[in-house]
């Protein structure tokens, strides 16, 4: 009984992850979309919308504190209650880039772009799509997936040496360009931030599996 009761509350918390990726990824794409929009009341409202997700974060803290403190938990299922703890706080993290871009947005007022947004939107896609699928690998303990997502995050670091390469040639040929470029490589600098923390997660799915925590090796310089 006591067993049963353990894992209708672990699918619980895993079902709550779920829907907090979720609320995250639809934040990041809704501020990258209001940006491309010049819509402030959107990026308000994603601005807004941070605080449901801090404290849906602290509530889902709680409980799984709750379910070690009542269950005491050992070997796999207190791998998986720790790496619950540590994803909740990575997605609230992934949260904040999206409310960053919205206070940007925010911060730019009426002024124009200073380029069509073209890469900066496909990163939030793309960004918002390794959440996704890190998170289904997680609650569903796919290690193999887990491993090769990771490797995904250089496309998003090609897409912000894009960004920063061509905002650079604006900033060349008209100094007054630095603060609107600035803006723009802030946002882009949140996309890559925000890829980055996917990794985290998939580190945590292997461990819960393997008893391994170690950085998944991306074939990457530095």
């Amino acid at each position: 009984m006591l067993r049963k009761t353990f894992e209708a509350e672990i699918q619980q918390m895993k079902d709550e992850i779920i829907l907090l990726g979720s609320m995250v990824e639809q934040n990041v794409l809704d501020a990258v979309k209001a940006m491309k929009d010049r819509n402030l009341e959107e990026s308000q409202r994603v601005i807004n919308r941070d605080k449901v997700i801090n404290d849906k974060r602290f509530a889902l803290e709680n409980q799984v504190m709750i379910i070690i403190a009542t269950q005491q938990p050992m070997a796999h299922d207190l791998r998986l209650l720790a790496s619950l703890f540590e994803v909740i706080s990575e997605l609230e993290r992934m949260g904040d880039y999206a409310k960053g871009i919205g206070i940007i947005n925010v911060r730019m007022g009426d002024q124009p772009l200073l380029k069509p947004l073209v890469d900066i939107p496909r990163m939030a896609e793309k960004g918002a799509d390794m959440l996704h699928r890190s998170l289904a690998a997680f609650v569903n303990e796919d290690v193999n997936t887990a491993r090769l997502i990771p490797a995904e995050d250089d496309e998003v670091d090609a897409l912000y040496d894009q960004v920063y390469r061509e905002l650079m040639t604006y900033i060349m040929a008209d100094p007054k360009n630095i603060e609107r470029a600035n803006w723009l490589l802030w946002v882009a600098h949140n996309l890559e931030r925000f890829a980055d923390r996917v990794t985290n997660i998939c580190e945590r799915t292997v461990f819960i599996v393997t008893g391994e925590l170690s950085e998944i090796n991306q074939m990457k310089d530095g």
